[in-house]
């Protein structure tokens, strides 16, 4: 709250809303400015809360989401009414598959015109319900800090997700006396001391356990806990669809990620599994490979699931062990040492599974079609990028290269769409590069995907955000292309693209360009850009041309489609 204010000063309810977001701790707004929340814009003229101006609403809800996805706080957009709202709903779209804590606040119509299907109205609690963890609208401006206590609480807690508020322009502008909440605090939930009994006579049981982390309400303690935890007793660990980062690949324990195109290994170590220990997760449709890796809904394999929503546990599957408890709690009642050491064929299964692990993303004996190899470029990025290097995708075939062969090592290093998003990449990058100015942030996008929400590569130029982008560009949709040659071969329908000259598109913006054609020149490409880039506090993009055929690691369009 602004020092020329107390909570008996009547203020207007986007001074009201602005004080409680400061209150509650946030430090970035993502957003596309509208005339229906005018009275939040001024508001945030004098409050200490960095602003970002996006291109298109998706973007901005896409940049909330990923800032949300690294704090593990609620990242904050606002957007105006109707098809400002509508834009946005595909980020809280990925908000809710991906469990991130996100609230979205909405300009809306004048209260008295509410019914009438007036300039771009909306009923958002219809039209958010189902989106979102909770979709509501403030009719009166003394109620706004009970209102936003609650979207904080609701979007934090349990399984994260978005919340939609929805603010009348009228109730925006009219002045009311509104004491203050309190600060937001995150509901916790643990295991009991039996419960941890119990999972760690299983453990000690078991011949060829198995552990999947994945979910959201890590943190960088509870990811070293849990590695610990995994070398203490042996246990190989693999992470759900896109949750790389929530373990170290060098790590001897780590046996690869359960993602699309997986290790055939890992799938095979999984099904022989006399133990599931499943952390954080939701073992949805991609990491179960289509519902199939375990029966619904009693598994055969012992399973033990931990997750932070009670709702989420026997939802899909039964677990001999449910425990109700947050990734973080869990992690932190996990002991660091084992009461034995572990038998020698349980040491030997996690050799195994490493080494499993380490020859599928080892980048050096791929080949593909055409005159850039991915495969190199992949060796030099591992080689010339810092650990922490935050990646960025969208959705695609492209993302494979990221997924299976850059080594993830630290947490807060990965942001990708669960939900599969297209366009998630570019907004992706902006949401981390404002959070973390100094970290090297790199975009990896398909053609297509970059398209959707390309115009925010402007907000990077204006905010000179050095950001850094890797665009593949096969001229189509591959991922459609692979199965529309599969199911249909030789009948290519609506999978073909023209694309612009993407350097020129980087320059364009007051960015950096440039056209890589063949792998030797990806590398001095890359080292040139990326000091353009830290001299000048300007995104780079290199335009990455790949044969067609290219369009997985390991086959062929011509292979694919039988001919």
């Amino acid at each position: 709250m602004s020092s020329e204010t107390t909570p008996t000063t009547p203020r207007t309810g986007g001074q009201i809303l602005v004080d409680q977001l400061v209150l509650h701790g946030v430090q970035h707004i993502f957003c596309v400015p509208g005339e229906s929340y005018l009275a939040v814009l001024d508001a945030l003229h004098d409050a200490p809360i960095a602003l970002t101006v996006c291109r298109q609403e998706g973007g901005a809800a896409m940049m909330a989401e990923a800032h949300g996805k690294l704090t593990g706080r609620p990242g904050v957009c606002f957007v105006t009414r109707g098809p400002g709202a509508t834009n946005a709903a595909a980020g809280v779209h990925i908000a809710m598959q991906d469990s991130t804590p996100m609230v979205l606040f909405v300009g809306q119509i004048e209260r008295g015109a509410r019914g009438r299907e007036a300039f771009q109205e909306v009923d958002y609690r219809a039209a958010f319900g189902p989106l979102a963890k909770w979709a509501t609208e403030v009719d009166d401006a003394r109620r706004l800090p009970e209102i936003v206590a609650r979207a904080f609480s609701v979007a934090c807690s349990g399984r994260p997700g978005p919340v939609v508020v929805a603010l009348p322009e009228d109730m925006l502008v009219e002045r009311a006396e509104a004491p203050a909440a309190r600060t937001l605090q995150p509901i916790e939930s643990a295991p009991s001391p039996a419960q941890m009994a119990q999972l760690l006579e299983r453990l000690g049981q078991a011949r060829n356990p198995v552990a999947i982390v994945g979910g959201s309400r890590w943190n960088a303690e509870a990811v070293a806990r849990f590695q610990d935890f995994a070398a203490a007793h042996a246990l190989p660990v693999a992470c759900s669809f896109r949750r790389q980062m929530l373990f170290d690949h060098q790590h001897p324990c780590y046996a690869g990620d359960l993602g699309l195109g997986v290790n055939p290994a890992l799938l095979a170590r999984i099904r022989a599994a006399d133990l599931l220990l499943l952390v954080g997760g939701r073992l949805s449709e991609v990491p179960s490979q289509g519902y199939t890796l375990l029966d619904i809904p009693t598994p055969q394999i012992p399973l033990v699931h931990v997750h932070p929503d009670p709702d989420e546990l026997g939802r899909v599957y039964q677990a001999q062990l449910p425990i109700n408890a947050t990734p973080t709690a869990f992690c932190a009642a996990l002991p660091s040492t084992a009461a034995q050491a572990p038998r020698a064929e349980r040491q030997q299964a996690v050799h195994e599974a490493h080494a499993a692990y380490q020859a599928w993303s080892d980048p050096a004996p791929i080949r593909i079609p055409g005159e850039l190899q991915m495969g190199a470029v992949m060796q030099h990025l591992r080689a010339a990028l810092p650990q922490d290097t935050v990646f960025c995708n969208g959705a695609g075939n492209f993302a494979t290269w990221v997924h299976r062969f850059w080594p993830f090592r630290q947490f807060g290093t990965q942001l990708a769409p669960t939900s599969g998003s297209m366009g998630y990449g570019l907004p992706a990058g902006v949401g981390a590069q404002r959070l973390w100015p100094e970290r090297t942030v790199v975009v990896f996008a398909g053609d297509g995907d970059f398209l959707m929400h390309g115009q925010e590569f402007a907000t990077a130029v204006q905010y000179r955000l050095p950001i850094i982008v890797v665009l593949l560009d096969n001229g189509m949709y591959g991922t459609i292309r692979m199965h529309q040659e599969r199911e249909y071969p030789h009948r290519v329908s609506g999978t073909a693209l023209q694309n612009p000259d993407f350097a020129a598109y980087a320059q364009a913006f007051g960015g950096h360009g440039t056209r890589v054609e063949r792998t030797e020149d990806f590398a001095p490409a890359l080292a040139r850009l990326r000091a353009q880039a830290q001299a000048t506090r300007l995104p780079a993009l290199l335009h990455c041309l790949i044969d067609p055929e290219a369009i997985t690691p390991g086959r062929s369009l011509s292979q694919i489609r039988g001919g």
